[in-house]
């Protein structure tokens, strides 16, 4: 797996449009012998949720499968393509949630950053939708 770049903690800022929203904290961990990468996140917002997803890949076909879970209770599953460089996360068929929307997101890693955005579209013919981006910034920690 190509997760190493990811493992360690990070300092993740939203571009919400309020300007004075404090960053959260993440991080990625390898769990269970290796055979599972954990990534917990702590969102110090009223309303928004903290999470924790786990990261599995299938022995037989190498795909790889992003386990959401949030303080709301929402447990959700995307697809995941990651290759060191490009992480996509898709969910459009539902799952342990109603779908009421499509959902994703598209990062970029690069020199300690991982550059993306969340994306959502009404319907499985409506086009994608920025709904906020993310910046992580490796810590110092």
């Amino acid at each position: 797996m190509s997760f190493g770049v990811l493992v360690g903690e990070w300092v993740v800022e939203a571009d919400f449009a309020d300007p004075d929203v404090p960053a959260g904290r993440s991080v990625f961990a390898w769990d269970l012998d290796g055979r599972f990468l954990v990534q917990r996140t702590e969102i110090p917002v009223a309303g928004a949720p903290d999470s924790m997803a786990v990261i599995a890949v299938d022995p037989e076909s190498g795909a790889y499968t992003y386990h959401y879970f949030d303080s709301r209770g929402v447990v959700r599953t995307y697809a995941m393509r990651f290759d060191g460089v490009e992480w996509l996360l898709l969910r459009e068929t539902a799952d342990f949630s109603p779908l009421s929307f499509r959902q994703r997101f598209v990062g970029r890693v690069g020199d300690g950053v991982i550059q993306g955005a969340w994306e959502l579209a009404k319907d499985e013919s409506a086009p994608w939708e920025r709904d906020f981006g993310l910046t992580y910034r490796r810590s110092g920690r």
